[in-house]
């Protein structure tokens, strides 16, 4: 039948045997490509570095370690020195092998575009060596300060965030303390630190935003400073202020600076007189609905409901009407009383189709030779606390090339890139001039970063400045070169100001000058969220998480035609491996991953795009099909980029990727292909064929979307080639349409992986192959497409065309949850009559309040769970009366 690089002809005697007519070039692509972080559940006998690693060296334990009397720690497999605090339990059954210490034989700044590839599955690249660095920290140059800047910090955050921080700790020499809820003990960011402690319960109100627990850790430890990350704690100015009276180090800015950017309200007087441009709006507090709708029919309309302590999208809504500013009135106070215990709201005029444009600054004072000490944080090696500016120098400012922020859902980012396809030479120079003006206003140091609203016609406006490490922070190192924002944190934190070796970046002295950039970078932001149930939240444990290969997309002497362009970079910050949960109490992203291409937009895209088809996630729901469609949406790739984006191009959500009729010609033969392959690997029966190519009975039907759907069918070219040809269904006694014939190549296949490496007419691709259900349909996911494949022969389709489609359960008479979550409240009682789009009830997921409304007009007959029940997804909250 189909004799695809002989694999289907004849079964070999083992898996090993069937190797298939590729090139060589694509062979060596392969593996390397497969050399991926795939991370096994977490088990008492095996650890986050190494997984199972009895009997021999424990890779974790390589770097060189120091335990608490000041001799080695032993390398091998036992367990290095750790301390846990506030779980009541013994800290060696949470923890397993971590190093007590992670100091790299050289002090380092994090370069990302010098990833390893010798990454593979059993983690061996995990454990540094002189010829081959840890992938959470990176190969790095040498940094001008041979003396870390801090001997021990606490990461008051968790997740991705977490890791990354780590990542630069190391490569500086830096211990670190983890802290974390119950839920999180197990967690990847607790198991990469130094020391670790648990905070509280789940609930962020009981761990990561208790501040009386995050100091009593900072005592505990001894931390010399603290790093916030993102979220959480970051902009609080009191827990700012607490660190800072422990005698620890809060490694951002000021108080003073948190709390007069942190406010909206005063951000923006602070912006005016530093003569930036602001959206016009109301300077003040809104009391009430009806206190919102005059100020909104004041403004006019459209305009912004937005919370004052807020950022990250939550505690906004956009409203057109009275009726939509009373409703998101109460939901954007929810909202910032759950997030930022801060229910305070203003609004501004909203900006229709604007780009969200920031810019990236990093600002700090050099302490001058032979100024005195500050004090010191007790029961630790001394360190100077800034007390007052008189002992250092003049403020420095890095501006860095602005990152596009406009492909956004709820106010949420989604796809961030840099440098931006709309500005202008001089709109990018006045606004760096804008942002140097208002970071001296404020005498800001620390990273931060200054965010605008741009229109068509290059007019801007000041949006809000976040006095933190962004998320999307990754892309500007990704395109400045050698430059780790996390490093530049400390060093000012420190009283080193900003790295020397940075300020050498900027291009030029003058106001308007930004750091030196080349090529672009385009990140992702990985949600376990369901686009095709409008988003929603997706909570569960990760069943199987195999990231794409850190590093270089190609080496250049092993390409073949792949349409990515030389020199790409991928780089994946993530907070998760196979087996985490994902939960309801925690921001729902799995990690960022981020592309770099020095040749351009549309290179780093399609690096980004091949990226995607090698990521596998399973076992919650994700956002990667709708990013691969945002990417290969043609407006997208032009760069006609506005805030709207998805709503003016997704007004109906998104129903899937929808393949093009070539792309489903395609997939129809490498599915063919694959599944010759996998009988083979199986030890199975080849595929009925005959060795006639002429025999219409050796022709395969593939289709797409299991029995019902779309049918094709595959035949061999030739019985000795790897040439097949492919027609749909409909067209099989239609001489006018001519079969496309193709050449489909398989490489680096292997029944335990689910990515595939294919070549199609000498183009690479990678594809992702799922096992057989029961009813012998595997699945494959191709440019994000997730299809239902079933083989069969035109014998088993034409007697399978007699048979009925099964019939669709009926649920329009009930109201069910879209998602798991808890029941806020009611807006209906039962008896009560309800149109089409009507307020059922509210949902909290995530800590976003989701409003559930009626899909149909009808009368309330049953409400089933009460106010405060934890719902599962699909659960039925209401019923209504059947009608007559």
């Amino acid at each position: 039948m189909l004799r695809v690089a002989a694999a289907i002809k004849s079964r070999p005697a083992s898996s090993s045997a069937v190797v298939a007519s590729f090139s060589e070039s694509l062979a060596r692509t392969a593996t390397r490509r497969h050399g991926v972080r795939a991370l096994s559940v977490l088990t008492s006998s095996s650890s986050y570095f190494g997984g199972g690693n009895s009997g021999g060296a424990d890779p974790c334990v390589q770097w060189n370690t120091t335990n608490s009397r000041g001799g080695s720690a032993p390398v091998g497999n036992s367990r290095p020195n750790i301390r846990a605090y506030g779980c009541g339990i013994d800290p060696t059954s949470i923890i397993t092998h971590i190093p007590q210490s992670r100091t790299p034989t050289t002090n380092a700044t994090i370069n990302y575009r010098s990833f390893s590839t010798a990454v593979d599955a059993t983690h061996e690249s995990l454990s540094p060596t002189a010829d081959k660095p840890n992938p959470i920290a990176p190969h790095t140059p040498s940094s001008t300060n041979t003396d870390p800047p801090f001997s021990k910090i606490l990461i008051a955050n968790r997740g991705e965030i977490a890791l990354r921080i780590i990542r630069t700790c190391r490569s500086l020499g830096i211990r670190t303390v983890a802290v974390h809820s119950t839920i999180d003990v197990r967690s990847p960011h607790v198991l990469a630190a130094d020391e670790a402690i648990c905070l509280g319960p789940a609930p962020t109100s009981e761990s990561y935003l208790n501040v009386d627990a995050v100091c009593d850790a900072i005592t505990t430890t001894g931390a010399q400073a603290v790093h916030p990350g993102y979220g959480f704690l970051s902009e609080n100015a009191e827990f700012a202020r607490r660190v800072t009276e422990l005698g620890a180090k809060f490694v951002g800015p000021s108080n003073a600076a948190i709390t007069a950017m942190g406010d909206k309200i005063t951000s923006k007087k602070i912006a005016r007189e530093a003569d930036v441009s602001v959206i016009p709006g109301y300077d003040g507090f809104v009391s009430s609905p009806e206190h919102a709708v005059e100020i909104a029919e004041e403004v006019g309309y459209p305009v912004m409901i937005k919370a004052t302590s807020g950022g990250g999208g939550k505690g906004m809504r956009i409203c057109t009407n009275p009726e939509e500013v009373r409703e998101g009135y109460q939901l954007s106070t929810a909202e910032a009383k759950s997030f930022f215990g801060d229910e305070r709201l203003f609004i501004e005029r909203y900006v229709e189709d604007p780009h969200h444009i920031e810019f990236q600054v990093l600002a700090g004072r050099k302490k001058k030779k032979g100024s005195g000490k500050g004090k010191s944080h007790p029961a630790m090696n001394p360190f100077p606390i800034l007390e007052g500016k008189e002992e250092y120098g003049e403020l420095d400012i890095l501006v860095f090339p602005e990152r596009e922020c406009s492909i956004q859902r709820r106010n949420q980012k989604v796809i961030e890139e840099s440098p931006s396809v709309l500005l202008t030479p001089e709109t990018r120079a006045e606004m760096a001039k804008q942002v140097r003006s208002l970071v001296r206003n404020v005498d800001y140091e620390s990273a931060g970063t200054v965010e605008f609203l741009v229109d068509e016609q290059q007019n801007f406006f000041f949006l809000e400045m976040n006095t933190r490490l962004q998320v999307e922070h990754p892309i500007t190192e990704m395109v400045s070169g050698d430059v780790d924002l996390v490093r530049g944190m400390f060093d000012v934190a420190a009283g080193r100001g900003v790295p020397e070796e940075y300020l050498a970046l900027m291009d030029g002295d003058d106001d308007g000058a930004i750091v030196r950039h080349s090529g672009h970078a385009i990140e992702a932001r990985i949600y376990a969220e369901d686009p095709l149930r409008g988003f929603l939240p997706s909570t569960g444990p990760l069943l199987q998480y195999i990231e794409p290969t850190q590093g270089p997309a190609h080496e250049e002497e092993d390409m073949v035609d792949s349409g990515i362009g030389s020199g790409s970079v991928i780089r994946v910050d993530s907070g998760v491996v196979c087996g985490t949960p994902i939960t309801p109490y925690y921001d729902p992203m799995i990690s960022k991953l981020v592309a770099y291409s020095p040749e351009g937009r549309a290179e780093a895209i399609d690096a980004l795009s091949d990226a995607l088809d090698r990521y596998v996630i399973h076992g919650v729901g994700h956002n990667c099909p709708f990013v691969a469609d945002v990417l290969r949406h043609a407006a997208f790739r032009e760069g006609r980029t506005p805030t709207n984006f998805i709503p003016t191009h997704y007004p109906e959500g998104f129903a899937g990727v929808e393949l093009t009729d070539e792309e489903r010609e395609e997939l129809a033969a490498l599915s063919a292909a694959v599944g010759g392959w996998r009988m083979a690997l199986l030890d199975q029966p080849p595929l009925p064929c005959t060795a006639a190519a002429d025999d219409v009975e050796a022709d395969m039907v593939v289709c797409l979307g299991g029995m019902f759907g779309e049918a094709y069918i595959v035949a061999a070219s030739d019985p000795e080639s790897s040439k097949l040809t492919v027609r749909p269904w409909t067209a099989k006694d239609d001489e006018k349409v001519e079969a496309r014939e193709m050449e489909i190549q398989i490489g680096g296949y292997e029944y335990t992986s689910p990515v595939v490496e294919v070549c199609v007419d000498g183009v690479e691709k990678a594809i992702q192959v799922q096992p057989e259900d029961n009813t012998g349909m595997f699945a494959v996911k191709m440019h994000g497409a997730d299809v239902n494949i079933l083989l069969m022969s035109r014998t088993e389709y034409e007697l399978s065309r007699h048979m009925k489609e099964p019939p669709i359960r009926d649920t329009s008479g009930l109201v069910l949850s879209p998602m798991p979550g808890t029941l806020m409240s009611y807006s209906v009682e039962e008896g009560d009559h309800v149109e089409a789009g009507q307020e059922i009830c509210i949902v909290e997921a995530m800590k976003m309040q989701n409003v559930i409304r009626a899909e149909r007009h009808g009368i309330v007959a049953k409400i089933y769970p009460a106010v405060g029940a934890s719902l599962r997804a699909d659960e039925v909250i209401v019923e209504f009366q059947k009608e007559e």
